[in-house]
This record gives structure tokens, C-alpha cells and sequence, in this order.
């Protein structure tokens, strides 16, 4: 993404599942850092119900947030915004489906269907998070690296414990980092879905522990996915008329 580490965007990762009053972190924070609520048990890691975001962050947003079309008829949720140095709110996410855990399968025995749509902001100058400069511009990457780093805070990889998770989780976010910087590569596939009813190309992989994708709109923000137990394939995205249908 043209990139530095600097240019990683947002207090925190697409969906680490963080509790609602977990400290922000500042843009420049590079992702072996960013999943630090992954270090706990994962009894209080889980996102339960209790501590779903309200629409007050997405509302204070300068942008459209988006999520699945209207062919979805499942349940809908708010997950996380995530802001700059300056509270400016650059990115965040809106669920559907089931509810994921990072446990999901390995603790219940059923197989989670959700998709998750990561909405970035399209900004070319962001200020540093010590306001005495600029990061490099948003891009489809951002959305990428927030979308990668996103499944993996839902995921747990089968025999895992507790104490080696925090490890794993590090290794991988930066990965995943590493996969949304080079998007031309070899792990990228393209697949065009409709966005507000127009074919739009993606970047898409697969993993053992489901699928990313990240493009961009025509309406000037970058759209991160990721999901499990839901095919992309058949997916559509659309800008959020009424966020009361996530609540």
C-alpha cells in the first residue's frame, strides 16, 4: 500500500473482540501490538451482546458505512469503530450472522456462519498520532490488513491453549499484514461482487480459517470482508440506510 508501518489505520483492528472500554490505540501502532485483549481468557475476550457498540461512533462518521445488500435476511450487528490520534473515526465494522467467537467451532462443535464488512474511510493526508506530521494515504490494503487481522481474532487454531495463542495471534496479524501489502501477489485471487448494485473487482484469499476480501467503491471508502460458513462468492454490499437495523 505504498507502505510503512505508519500507514497501518485505526485505533484498533477491524474486530479484535476488545471490550467496549479498552483504551484506543493511536494510528502508527504496528499489529503484533494490536491484539492485546487476545491475551486473555478466552471467557472474557468473547464479544458478548452486552458489549456491542452503539450507533453513536458510526453516526459521528464523515463517511457511508456499508454493509451486506439486502438479499442478506439474516441478523445484523455493530461491531467496532476505530479512530485517529484527533477522534476522527477512520474506519469500523458491521457484522452478520452468527455471532462468531474466537473459539467458534473448537468450543461448540457448530460450524459459525458469518461475514463481517469492514468500511475505511478514503483519506489521503492523515496527521501522525504526535500531530507533528502525516501518515501515507488509506488504501485498499488498509481495508485488507484490517479484514486479515479481523478473522484472525476469531480464530483458534485446533490443540492451541491459552499461553501459546498470544503468540500465534502475533505471528499471524503480522502475516496477515504482510499479505495486504502485496496484493498483486500470488495468495490474491479477483472476484467482481455487486457494490450498491455495480460490479466491483476484489482482492480474495482463503485461509483454514475462512476468507478476506478488500476493494474499493465508487463512493470514495475501501470495503474490507471477511467471513466463515458463507460462500463470498454470493455476497453483494450496500451502503447502510438506516443503522437501527444493526442495533
Amino acid at each position: 500500500m505504498e507502505t510503512t508501518s505508519s500507514s497501518r489505520v485505526g485505533a484498533q483492528t477491524a474486530e479484535a473482540p476488545a471490550p467496549a472500554a479498552a483504551p484506543a490505540q493511536e494510528p502508527h501502532t504496528a499489529p503484533q501490538n494490536a491484539p492485546q485483549s487476545e491475551a486473555q481468557p478466552q471467557e472474557a475476550a468473547a464479544p458478548l451482546p452486552a458489549a456491542r457498540r452503539t450507533a453513536e461512533g458510526f453516526l459521528a462518521a464523515d463517511f457511508p458505512w456499508y454493509g451486506l445488500d439486502g438479499a442478506f435476511t439474516g441478523p445484523r450487528w455493530l461491531m467496532q469503530v476505530g479512530t485517529g490520534a484527533d477522534g476522527t473515526v477512520e474506519h469500523g465494522s458491521t457484522g452478520h450472522g452468527d455471532e462468531p467467537s474466537a473459539r467458534g467451532e473448537i468450543a461448540t462443535g457448530e460450524k459459525e456462519r458469518f461475514a463481517v464488512v469492514v468500511t475505511v474511510a478514503s483519506n489521503p493526508v492523515r496527521r501522525s498520532g504526535d500531530g507533528t506530521g502525516t501518515l501515507e494515504a488509506t488504501s485498499v490494503s488498509s481495508a485488507a490488513w484490517l479484514a486479515g487481522s479481523g478473522l484472525l481474532a476469531y480464530s483458534w487454531p485446533g490443540q492451541m491453549d491459552h499461553s501459546l495463542r498470544s503468540d500465534w495471534l502475533d505471528q499471524q496479524t503480522e502475516a496477515a499484514w504482510e499479505l495486504a501489502d502485496d496484493l498483486a501477489g500470488p495468495d490474491w485471487s479477483t472476484l467482481s461482487l455487486p457494490v450498491d448494485g455495480e460490479p466491483t473487482p476484489f482482492h480474495y484469499r482463503e485461509s483454514e480459517f475462512g476468507w478476506v476480501l478488500a476493494g474499493s467503491t465508487s463512493s470514495g471508502v475501501h470495503l474490507g470482508a471477511y467471513g466463515r460458513g458463507m460462500s463470498a462468492y454470493g455476497l453483494g454490499f450496500s451502503v447502510i440506510g438506516d443503522l437501527s437495523a444493526y442495533e
